[in-house]
């Protein structure tokens, strides 16, 4: 079944179909990276421009390995080598990239609704990478993949999202991607971080991180985000991990099996302690490999393809 839809620019549009059909192309592509070529023909002669606006390493080299392991020639720009610096809007770069006629174009964007914008005006596909405070469809995407691979399921399952909700497009994308698929989400984190209406996207508040943990399968920390804050809205970092740290004490009242997330970078020993970082119920890594996979996927069904990259 091909993925009917120029454009990725959130999970919101995706249906529960389009996202199991998403996950499940991932499971072939993770497949392929673990070969010893990794490497099959499938774009090749298809070109992927890699737009970032804002700065990002492990999204930004997830797409190009991506695009480079279905042989797509990939381009990357970043906001300073662009003629932003020198005051093109975001109109003209979408038009100059239309005359350039690339396949896909990967955007990142510090405004909301950016790659709506591009999307609406250029003919390639655009793949949401990050806009503003909005949404990060394939984050979510990744963190849904890596959640089934070791649960087996995304539906019935408590999964706490803890940290700077406000800030986080991670966070409200995983909330509409999570809650979709049937799991019930729990949100902790500081009231200066936590926006109000918050459970209109279908997540319960808790009054706690402890009561937000207790019971869960899945706890997922989020970074705090100090570029997008006007100030550091606690008082102080010691007193952010002794209320919303993650360390192995409070790890315990989650299920035994319970998996510990983090969608990177992670400040150590303020969000989460060393030793649950690198302990044996993180899957952070496991995220970050399953990122691959994932941008494979949509460049690939984005493009038209079907289930099976090597038939095509």
């Amino acid at each position: 079944m091909p993925l009917e839809r120029k454009d990725i620019l959130d999970i919101a549009s995706l249906s529960r179909q389009e996202i199991q059909l998403i996950l499940d192309t991932a499971e072939g592509m993770k497949e392929i990276s673990e070969r010893p070529i990794k490497k099959v023909p499938t774009l090749r002669g298809k070109t992927v421009v890699l737009f970032f606006y804002e700065p990002s390493t492990r999204t930004r080299l997830s797409f190009d390995l991506a695009a480079k392991r279905l042989s797509a020639d990939s381009l990357a720009i970043s906001a300073d080598m662009s003629s932003l610096v020198k005051g093109e809007t975001l109109l003209d770069t979408a038009r100059t990239l239309e005359s350039m006629r690339p396949d896909v174009v990967v955007l990142r964007h510090a405004y909301s609704g950016a790659p709506q914008f591009l999307a609406e005006r250029i003919q390639a596909s655009v793949i949401n990478a990050g806009d503003g405070t909005h949404a990060h469809p394939t984050q979510a995407l990744l963190d849904m993949l890596t959640i089934r691979q070791h649960k087996k399921t995304l539906s019935g399952l408590r999964i706490a999202i803890v940290g700077d909700i406000a800030h986080s497009r991670v966070a409200r994308s995983n909330i509409e991607g999570l809650t979709k698929m049937g799991s019930k989400v729990v949100l902790a984190g500081p009231p200066t971080m936590m926006p109000r209406g918050i459970e209109a996207l279908g997540a319960d508040v808790a009054g706690s991180m402890d009561a937000a943990i207790d019971g869960a399968d899945v706890v997922m920390m989020l970074r705090i985000q100090k570029e997008r804050q006007k100030r550091f809205t606690m008082a102080t970092e010691r007193e952010y991990a002794r209320q919303y740290g993650l360390n192995r004490e409070r790890l315990a009242l989650a299920k035994p099996d319970a998996v510990v997330m983090h969608p990177g970078p992670i400040n150590r020993g303020v969000e989460i302690a060393p030793d649950v970082a690198d302990g044996p119920h993180s899957l952070i890594l496991n995220q970050v490999t399953n990122g691959v996979a994932v941008r494979m996927a949509l460049l690939y069904l984005v493009l038209g393809g079907g289930r099976n990259a090597d038939a095509d």
